[in-house]
């Protein structure tokens, strides 16, 4: 099975109510009058991350694109529980999961630990505290809104291939991405619809469009990238952890972002780009299979 088929199937499970439909990258559970935000994410040696990378920057990685998910939804992280896989350098494993754990301002609530062969697995479970009721969703995006992106894009990408290639580059953007959790914080209280962009932005803007049961129409040339002459590259290469959001027409951002397009009434395709339809997801970004 493909990534899209297994997802298609745990969607006939009995699913809490909090998984939401399995739409979002979180779940949401209400407790009392607040609600907790949890994800988890997983990170493959050969995959997410180069064999010969520093584990510090993994452990960074790590942290960060899990509490990105949070940002989506405006939570505060509260803490993470860690499955590592034990291996070479888990020393500097440990040294960068406090680095970035301290540069969150979040602990360390458990985990697990294994021994294994072959190609490492790491895992983290973030848990978060809704700053806004209900919390952002992927899924409400309205006709008539305006559609925007935090940072640049493509950064991540540069950074793989300076690292990569051993160029001497800087590699922070793919090394040690940030989450927009102060960001998304801000944006919670006033988004119709808010994700982050892991996958790459045209597959994730789709995403959001077929959540939303809406078209969203994006204009390339507004887009915000680390090299305009790959732009398409990246548009789709993903790693970015940046805020994909949309707002009514009559609502600034709170925060520095791009807009970048619209959202129009459900037509024949999700996503327009530069007026072209795009009814097929295949191609627009990272997918596992």
């Amino acid at each position: 099975m493909n990534e899209a088929d297994f997802i298609a199937g745990l969607r006939q499970l009995p699913l809490h109510p909090g998984a939401r439909g399995l739409a979002d990258d979180t779940a949401v559970l209400a407790i009392g009058g607040e609600a907790l935000v949890l994800t988890h994410d997983t990170m493959v040696e050969g995959v997410h991350y180069l064999p010969s990378q520093d584990m510090a920057d993994v452990a960074w990685k790590l942290v960060s694109s899990n509490l990105s998910d949070l940002a989506a939804t405006g939570a505060q992280p509260l803490g993470v529980l860690v499955s590592y896989t034990l291996g070479e350098q888990d020393e500097r494993f440990l040294a960068g999961l406090l680095k970035a754990l301290a540069h969150y301002g979040t602990g360390l609530l458990g985990g697990d630990t294994v021994k294994g062969n072959g190609a490492r697995t790491l895992g983290i479970t973030a848990v978060g505290r809704a700053v806004h009721d209900p919390a952002p969703s992927r899924s409400g995006a309205q006709n008539g809104d305006a559609l925007y992106v935090t940072g640049t894009l493509g950064a991540a990408m540069l950074g793989f291939e300076a690292l990569r290639d051993e160029t001497g580059a800087d590699t922070s953007a793919f090394t040690r991405p940030s989450a927009r959790v102060e960001e998304g914080a801000a944006l919670a209280p006033l988004v119709t619809a808010m994700m982050d962009i892991s996958d790459g932005l045209l597959l994730d803007a789709f995403r959001m469009a077929e959540a939303s049961g809406a078209s969203i129409a994006l204009h390339t040339a507004d887009c915000p990238v680390a090299d305009s002459q790959r732009r398409l590259e990246c548009l789709t290469w993903g790693d970015d952890y940046e805020l994909l959001f949309t707002l009514p027409p009559i609502t600034a951002p709170p925060v520095p972002a791009t807009r970048i397009g619209h959202v129009e009434p459900r037509g024949f395709a999700p996503l327009f780009v530069d007026g072209e339809p795009v009814t097929d997801a295949a191609g627009l970004g990272y997918t596992h299979g």
